[in-house]
Parts: structure tokens; sequence; C-alpha cells
């Protein structure tokens, strides 16, 4: 077998470890580990690329803004930023019809913007509302549906660890990301918010009973350090005060220092928080680790060079390309979550992209390009059979099955489609900010 064909044949074998349950990175790890040995004749072309590829991966600086950005999350959730923002939207949209579930919404939204990861927003967020909903009378898996979808909102609206991982790929600015990301990001909080108005009124029987009028000002107000914490942190980076790193930094420091005043971080608390940041930022890092090795065994045997040559070939104009990529992940995400997806094939398509001309700057290129990927991954999350941000909240309340969410999901993801097919029409709602 040509190395070439032994490259193609391992998307297949890569895909198998997946549908086995195998973890991620150590499938990708596996298949690269074993592509080498196989193409090369030898496994001392791993253990080479194994000491070359750990140090570059790791030594990497802009990758220390990720467990810093997971790290501000566990503060925030510990020092009780996420009931405060459910309460806050709830006193403002509570008392509509399906006003719960828009306030589930909004609130996943406000903590987005202080936790880089989709689920831990979503678990987060799940903690907080699902029991509110259930006391409601929500229907379980619109619910379910609801909190997933709002999940989604922790990697797009900013910061955004899939988004840093993006810049590192594609050596664009991270700063310039951020703030692409945030029109498309307020978009899609009030897409959904219009979704759960649609379906409560096709399916009244989904939404319970309004929640009563409280005080919104005093609501608001118990919301000024989250409103701190993001301004400090985007409006740092965009003003030029700190870098991507940096800001992440002060933002961990901030959010811990505001969750102890406000009691809610002890000893405990800060041991835990430790705890799970580490083994989070050791599972993504480990991730990164396969995808480098795995990549590298596909730059090996030209994979990338060839379906250039073959999309080339085909005589198909720009936004064709594009729109094949984005139905391919839109594909790919039934099966593989949003981190392995970004790092398994960006070093293949984003070279395509850049060969080709949308009219666009090339950096503006890449920045309307990784928010396209980034909403169209952040729909893998809750589209079945994996849907692992389903799974997250189904894991916590067991009393609803996952397949009853499907249904109220696809008013989601919808929203999502419609919202892709606007930013490529319009790359200026991405890009006016810049």
């Amino acid at each position: 077998m040509s190395t070439l064909a032994l490259g193609f044949a391992s998307f297949p074998v890569l895909l198998l470890l997946i549908f086995a349950r195998a973890p991620i990175g150590l499938a990708m790890f596996a298949v690269g580990a074993a592509g080498l040995t196989l193409a090369t004749g030898s496994p001392a072309m791993v253990l080479a690329r194994l000491k070359t590829e750990s140090f570059s991966t790791f030594s990497s600086y802009s990758l220390a803004v990720i467990p810093m950005f997971l790290l501000m999350g566990q503060f925030a959730t510990r020092g009780g930023m996420s009931r405060a923002l459910f309460r806050a939207a709830g006193a403002w949209v509570g008392h509509w019809r399906g006003g719960l579930a828009m306030a589930a919404i909004a609130a996943s939204a406000g903590f987005g913007a202080i936790c880089g990861s989709s689920l831990a927003t979503a678990a987060t967020m799940a903690q907080v509302a699902l029991p509110e909903l259930k006391r409601a009378g929500y229907a379980g898996g619109f619910s379910v549906a609801t909190l997933a979808a709002g999940g989604t909102l922790g990697i797009l609206i900013p910061p955004s660890v899939v988004l840093v991982i993006y810049a590192i790929l594609t050596e664009t600015n991270i700063a310039h990301l951020f703030l692409a990301a945030m029109v498309p990001g307020l978009l899609a909080a009030l897409g959904y918010g219009a979704v759960i108005a649609l379906y409560v009124r096709r399916h009244p029987e989904a939404a319970g009973s309004p929640m009563p009028r409280e005080g919104k000002v005093r609501a608001t107000l118990a919301l000024w350090p989250v409103a701190a914490i993001f301004g400090l942190v985007v409006g740092g980076i965009w003003g030029g005060w700190f870098t991507p790193t940096e800001g992440a930094a002060v933002g961990a420091a901030g959010t811990g220092l505001m969750a102890w005043a406000a009691g809610g971080l002890t000893l405990a608390g800060l041991r835990a928080a430790l705890f799970e940041t580490a083994r989070a930022s050791a599972m993504i890092f480990f991730i990164l680790l396969g995808a480098a090795l795995y990549n590298g065994f596909l730059a090996f045997a030209r994979v990338p060079q060839e379906m250039s040559d073959l999309v080339a070939g085909l005589g198909l104009g720009p936004f064709a390309v594009l729109g094949l990529i984005l139905v391919f992940y839109l594909a790919l995400g039934c099966v593989m979550d949003s981190l392995s997806m970004i790092l398994l094939t960006i070093p293949i398509f984003w070279p395509l992209i850049a060969g080709l001309d949308f009219g666009l700057a090339p950096q503006h290129a890449a920045v309307w390009f990784g928010v396209l990927v980034l909403i169209v991954v952040e729909v893998g999350l809750i589209t079945p059979p994996v849907g692992m941000n389903l799974f997250v909240i189904t894991a916590i309340d067991r009393s609803t099955n996952p397949a009853a969410a499907y249904g109220p999901v696809a008013w989601f993801v919808a929203s999502d489609i419609l919202r892709v097919l606007a930013l490529v029409a319009f790359p200026g709602i991405v890009l006016f900010l810049l």
C-alpha cells in the first residue's frame, strides 16, 4: 500500500476507534503512531517525531491561556455568578411565555463570557436552571434541549478555548477572533430566544408556569462582578493593555478574588477548582498531542496536498468549496467533539480556504472562516447521536432520556444553520468590529 493510500485509509480506522468509545486523544495518537511506523518501516520515526512534537506543542506560550480560562470558569461557578446570572435573566423575561427557558439561554450567554468551555457552561447552567425549569413544569426534553443549546454559547461568546486553538493552528490574531465572535454570539442567543418563543407557541404543553415578577434593578446590580470581569478581560485585550494570555491570568485572579469575597471559594473549593482545571487541561493537552502526531502522519503521507489538488481540479467556486467544508463539519460533528474536529481538520482545510478568493484580505478571511467553523462545530455539540451537551445534561437529569430532546433540539439546529447562511452571505457581520 502506498503512503498516500495509507493516509486516506487512516480516516475510517480513526472513526472506528471513536465509535468503539476509545478516548479521542488516544485514538489519534495510536493511528498516527501506527501510520508513521507502517509508512517508514521503523518505530524510530515515531519516537523522533514524538520528541519534537511534544516540545513544540507544549512549549507554546499561547497555550497557557487554556488552563487560565478553565480556572476562571471554575471560580465563577463557585462564586455563585451562574446563579446570579439566571436570577437576573429571570427577573427580566421570566414572566413571559417560555420566559424561564429564555432566562436559561441569557444566563448561559453571560456565563460563556467568563468561561471558555461549552461543556462547562452546559453542566453549570444545568445545575442552576434545571431544577427551576422542572419545578415550573417545563417538559424534560425541551428543558434539556434548551440548556444544551445554551451551553454552545460557552465556546462562541469570547473567551473561547476552541478559538484559541484555531488561532494557534492558523496563526491568526486571538484578539481579532474574540472581537469577531461577539456579534455572532449575541445573534445566537437572540436566535435561541426566538426559537423558544416559536416552540412554546407551537407546543404550549412544553412550557411551564411563568415566574413571578421580581426586582429587576436589584437582580441586575448583582451582576456587576460578571460585567467587571468580562470588561476587564475582553476590553483589556482589545485595548492592548495586555496579551490574551495575560488577560486570561488577570481574569482568573479577579474571578477568584470575587468568588472568595462572596464566600463561595473556601480552601477546599480552591483545591477542587485547581484539580478540575488540571484534569480538564491534561485532557485537552493530550488531545493536542494526539492530533499533532496524527496530523504529522497525514502531512508525511501528503494527504492535505492531495486533497487540495483534488478540490482545485473540480473547478468549484470559492463559496461552493466553503459550503462543502461546512457540510462536512456538520456531519463530522455527529460523531466527534469540537476540539478534536478543529485539531484534525484545520491543518487540512485552512490551506484550501487560504488559497481561495472570497474578496477579503487574508487576515480577515482567516477570522471569518474561524467564526464560521466555530458555529458549525458548536452545532455538533447538540446533534445526535453524540451531542455531547445533551449527554452531559441528561447525566445530571437522569429522569429524561436523551432521545426526548432530539425533536426540540432540531429547532435550535435550524436556527444555527440560518445564522451560518447569513454570515456566509454577509461577512461584514463578523468583521465590522475589526
